[in-house]
Parts: structure tokens; C-alpha cells; sequence
């Protein structure tokens, strides 16, 4: 069966201060992504789809592209790799795009540039984030069961585990209720503090720091792809306008979905601990994780082997 990982890698990083999709931070300058690829691999995937800026195609290549097209998956297979563009030339021909906008338009539109390449059940992940090898084999056997059409599933995180003391974060806040997700809210400005409290400067409320948040972890059929298209051309005629950073985001159209009751999302929890890269003063954090990690034994010498 084939099962695909979707990893959105076209941000342009500017709060990190640079392209952190591609900065070695491993022992041996290992990128984030190629853990989660790792990890996707043995728990079952066997596709690999990379959403990625045209210019970024022959770095992704030289860094992790052409030695994965030598791998074999967990069931014996080839592994296969695809590479799709998020750029303007995906946008609906009835929208303009503002004059001065670079940024792409968030990560419905990312993963709608994926529709030509996906035609299995797939997860779709954040290229800077490092989410744990449990949770690739929890959301792996929750996607080999999933029905066609109306239900998708995603694995969650406790909030104060995925703050930055070095400034606010965005945060998808859920709501969920016997292991299904009831709502999801986008908290904008989540700041952590040194006690440990956690605040939404946007909103100017106090946020429980065991609150279920998603990271862009999601699992889904095909058939959402309507879902999204329909989704965003409405974002575009109602909402973008001449904002030159509006975004089109996984979690609130998720959350609208819940809403009219056309979807039902299972939550799924993870052992492990995320961490990822939103500035540069993370960094260092995250690469004394992974030295521990493969210290431990949960990573080989060289990812790449």
C-alpha cells in the first residue's frame, strides 16, 4: 500500500533569520526534514512529496533527494519521490496578487500544489519541526484505515512543549473530546515565559499550558483536496485582498470543516517530544536534542547509510 509523507518546505523562514529548512543541525549536518523522512521510513511510508520553492529543487536534490531515491522502503519497495512548486502560478487566475507580496500563501495552498502528486493516503508535516519517531507510527497505522471521504486525523502536542522563550509562536489551540477534535482555533501570538506560563498576546488571554495544540501534523484521503480548492478560492475572494502576508492555514480551514460537521478528526498522541526552529536562539536547544538522540541510540551514526 502506498502511503505518502507531504512536507511543506517552501517557507522562507524570516523570523529564523534564514532558510532553516535546509540548515545542518544534526551531528553531521543532518536537516530537520531528514529525521522526519527517517522516521516516516521505518514506520511504513514509502513516498516522499516535497513542497518546495523552483529555486530550491537542485539543493533538495544534493541534500536529501537523490540518496532516497536509492532507498528501499519498509515493505521492500522502492522508495518514490515527487517534488511540487508552491509559487504564484498556482493561484486562481480570478485573484491579483498584490503588488510587493513574496510570501507564499500559507499551508492550504502549499499542500493544494501537492494535489497532482498525492493520490494515497498521506501526512503532512512542517519541514522545521521535529516530531518524534513515535508519532510517524501512530499516525502510519491510523492512515491505512482511514475511509475515503470525511475523516482525517492529526497528532497532538501539549502547548508548553512547543513555545519559544525567544519570542510568539503560532499555535493551532484544539479542543478535543474522547479523542475526536471538537474545535480548533489559531492563537497567533502564544508567548512562553520563564515560569512556565504561556500567554496569547493577540487575544491577551492566559493559555493552559497542557492545552492539545496542533503542529501541523495532519493525516489525510485524497478526497480533501476539493475541500482545500474550494476553501481557498474563498479565502482569496473574501479575505486576502491586498494583505501582502495573509495566510491560508491548515488548522482554521480544519476547524471550519468541524464546524458544518463535514469532517471528523481522530487525535492521536505521541510519546516523544516536539521541537523545532521558529528563531535562531532555538537552535542550539535543538541541536543538543538530536546529539542526545543519537547518543541514545535512536538515530544511527548517519542518517544517510
Amino acid at each position: 500500500m502506498k502511503v505518502s509523507l507531504v512536507i511543506m518546505a517552501a517557507g522562507l523562514g524570516s523570523r529564523y533569520g534564514g532558510s532553516k529548512q535546509v540548515d545542518g543541525i544534526g551531528p553531521n549536518n543532518e536537516i530537520l526534514m531528514e529525521y522526519s523522512i527517517y522516521d516516516a521510513l521505518r514506520a511504513g511510508f514509502n513516498k516522499i512529496v516535497f513542497i518546495i520553492k523552483p529555486e530550491m529543487e537542485e539543493l533538495l536534490h544534493r541534500i536529501c533527494g537523490n540518496y532516497l531515491a536509492k532507498k528501499t522502503a519498509a515493505d521492500g519497495s522502492p522508495v518514490e519521490v515527487a517534488y511540487v512548486f508552491q509559487d504564484f502560478s498556482s493561484v486562481p487566475e480570478f485573484y491579483h496578487i498584490p503588488e510587493g507580496r513574496t510570501k507564499p500563501f500559507g499551508t492550504v495552498h502549499a499542500l493544494l500544489c501537492a494535489e497532482s502528486a498525492v493520490h494515497e493516503p498521506f501526512c503532512v508535516i512542517n519541514a522545521d519541526d521535529y516530531y518524534g519517531i513515535d508519532a510517524y507510527r501512530t499516525i502510519y497505522k491510523e492512515l491505512v484505515t482511514l475511509p475515503e471521504t470525511g475523516r482525517g486525523t492529526m497528532v497532538g502536542y501539549l502547548l508548553k512543549n512547543t513555545a519559544s522563550l525567544h519570542g510568539t509562536v503560532s499555535r493551532g489551540v484544539c479542543t478535543v473530546a474522547d479523542g475526536k477534535l471538537l474545535s480548533v482555533r489559531e492563537a497567533l501570538k502564544v508567548q512562553l515565559y520563564p515560569d512556565g506560563s504561556l500567554k496569547d498576546l493577540a487575544e491577551d488571554v492566559s493559555l493552559d499550558p497542557d492545552t492539545v495544540v496542533s503542529m501541523n501534523f495532519w493525516g489525510f484521503m485524497p478526497s480533501i483536496f476539493p475541500e482545500l480548492r474550494a476553501y481557498f478560492e474563498q479565502f482569496l475572494r473574501t479575505e486576502a485582498g491586498e494583505n501582502l502576508k495573509a495566510e491560508c492555514l491548515l488548522p482554521v480551514m480544519v476547524g471550519g470543516q468541524l464546524n458544518k460537521n463535514q469532517m471528523e478528526v481522530s487525535v492521536l498522541h505521541s510519546a516523544d517530544r516536539w521541537f523545532g526552529m521558529t528563531y535562531r536562539e532555538d537552535r542550539e536547544i535543538v541541536a543538543q536534542e538530536l546529539r542526545r538522540l543519537h547518543a541514545g541510540g535512536d538515530y544511527p551514526a548517519t542518517l544517510k547509510g
